[in-house]
């Protein structure tokens, strides 16, 4: 009897065991169903995020910034020890689309800001020198015979502003009305023609001009109509100082915030130059973004003009210094876009490579010092400002009296009688000055106290026509940090490209220039 009830809890258990087993798998598929189910909605949902039009799109352009730019300021910001070598992630870097432009114009593959910011504006190619006008011909030259003026193309911003009725932003650190900033409102044979620029602007309707000044505001002789003037005739409001730059707001109408701080030509100071208070970059985006918000969304192009002229300069402190406040501008955009996540598009990229900036360099080999450049306290173009003061003063200044502020300002100190190479440490880690470095200092000192500076080939490449003293510091304490430069001009290497938002995907890949205007034309619809 026993037995037999033993086998009955035998079978019930069998029975429950298999009812068991039936369940779990009859759970599991339901699941993976379930779970299948909620990864198509997913992708769903991602599927419409991506394809969603974009109501606010910010363009960040960091002129003469390729990808060595990029990679500079992050290697200063990070660690340089050995066995402990990190880069700092700056805040674009981790947008999830990437891909890089080639740069070339109609004219080389060296090319200008004008043509490569008219590339990217409205997706041609022109000649260097021309801005918002489709070339003719097969020679290159910025006169009316030379371009198309019977055809006018309409940059993205002027799209925008016309078939979307979105507001539209022009910010930058240089004049307003230099190459980048006017590539998305004017048209132009020669970029130098600064007044008709400026009109252009005026003309332009746009909402929001912020950052520097008009260069040539009454003409190349100083006998035109004022251009502010024109600029409040056409309905714009003329902010000058920083509390009524602050004070602007969505009911301000069209407005022109023009930095009360200027440096060289009428631009912002460089970042390294900055003084506590003064206006940045990120501060006319953040105004930016109150003057232009509106329902009908808004396009607002920024552009970081002195990562540039540091690059020509050759200066890398100054260049590094105007990256990273370029990324403080983009962090403003990615905190906006956190509130409106599936209706912003930031774009990051550059126009072309400044200067051959390169990492790593003749004389350091495998090694690089970063860390010596926080020796240096002010951009070239400050330092140039304090030997033209002392050369007023004192037209006899010697190089001896002019040491001191060299050392104050760069770090550089001569010390050491002789040459200073020693046993495990090499010259170029060290802030000491050897007896070459020394000797060209003098030599470049001599150059620009000079009432007639020597002009001829050897001078055109050692100094590039800046001031001979200033170029020579800077390039001696970067080759010290383990920095090269190979020209005072632009160069053809290409561009990264950063996206993040609503369609950003379509900038992944390889492509020209031309193609970041027509993948925004996709991206907001515009046929």
């Amino acid at each position: 009897m026993q037995t037999k009830v033993l086998s009955s809890k035998k079978a019930l258990a069998a029975l429950l065991l298999m009812a068991l087993s039936l369940w779990a798998v009859w759970s599991s598929v339901n699941n993976a169903n379930a779970e299948s189910t909620g990864t198509k909605a997913k992708a769903s949902t991602t599927a419409v995020a991506a394809t969603k039009t974009p109501k606010y799109i910010f363009m960040f352009i960091g002129d003469g910034m390729a990808a060595v730019q990029v990679n500079s300021a992050q290697i200063y910001e990070g660690s340089n020890k050995h066995n402990n070598i990190a880069l700092k992630e700056l805040s674009f870097q981790d947008f999830e689309a990437a891909g890089y432009q080639t740069t070339q114009d109609a004219t080389s593959f060296a090319p200008d800001s004008a043509s490569t910011a008219t590339s990217l504006s409205s997706g041609f190619k022109t000649w260097s020198g021309t801005i918002g006008l489709k070339p003719v011909g097969n020679k290159s030259g910025n006169k009316a015979e030379n371009v198309n003026s019977s055809e006018v193309p309409q940059t993205i911003a002027e799209r925008l502003k016309k078939e979307k009725d979105m507001k539209i932003g022009i910010v930058t650190t240089v004049t307003i009305n230099h190459a980048t900033p006017a590539a998305y409102y004017a048209h132009i044979p020669s970029r130098n023609d600064y007044y008709e620029i400026a009109l252009q602007m005026a003309d332009s309707g746009f909402d929001y001009f912020g950052g520097g000044t008009i260069n040539q505001p009454t003409g190349k002789n100083k006998d035109q109509k004022d251009a502010y003037k024109v600029m409040e005739e056409k309905d714009y409001t003329i902010a000058r100082t920083k509390e009524d730059i602050l004070a602007l707001n969505s009911q301000s109408g069209k407005v022109y915030a023009v930095t009360p701080v200027t440096q060289d030509s009428g631009a912002m100071p460089y970042a390294i130059d900055n003084k506590p208070g003064d206006l940045t970059l990120a501060d006319f985006v953040k105004k930016g973004i109150d003057v232009l918000d509106n329902e009908k969304g808004f396009f607002m192009m920024v552009e970081s003009g002195k990562i540039d002229w540091a690059g020509h300069a050759n200066d890398a402190k100054a260049n590094i210094g105007d990256v990273l406040a370029f990324d403080d501008a983009i962090e403003v955009a990615i905190n906006f876009a956190k509130a409106h996540p599936d209706e912003t598009l930031i774009i990051v990229t550059g126009d072309h490579e400044t200067g051959g900036m390169t990492i790593g360099q003749a004389t350091t080999g495998y090694d690089t010092a970063f860390d010596i450049l926080d020796s240096q306290k002010i951009s070239y173009v400050a330092f140039d400002e304090i030997i033209n003061e002392m050369k007023t003063k004192n037209p006899n200044l010697s190089f001896a009296e002019v040491m001191p502020i060299i050392t104050e300002n760069f770090g550089l100190v001569n010390n050491t009688t002789g040459d200073i190479s020693r046993k495990g440490q090499p010259s170029y880690m060290t802030l000491e000055l050897s007896d070459w470095e020394m000797a060209r200092l003098e030599t470049a000192f001599a150059e620009t106290m000079s009432a007639n500076p020597t002009d001829n080939e050897e001078t055109d490449l050692l100094y590039g026509g800046y001031n001979p003293l200033s170029v020579t510091l800077t390039h001696i304490l970067n080759n010290k940090a383990g920095i090269g430069w190979t020209s005072y001009w632009h160069t053809g290497v290409p561009v990264p490209v950063y996206a993040t938002g609503a369609r950003a995907e379509l900038f992944n890949g390889a492509y020209e220039n031309t193609a970041i205007y027509d993948k925004l034309v996709e991206a907001t619809n515009l046929n």
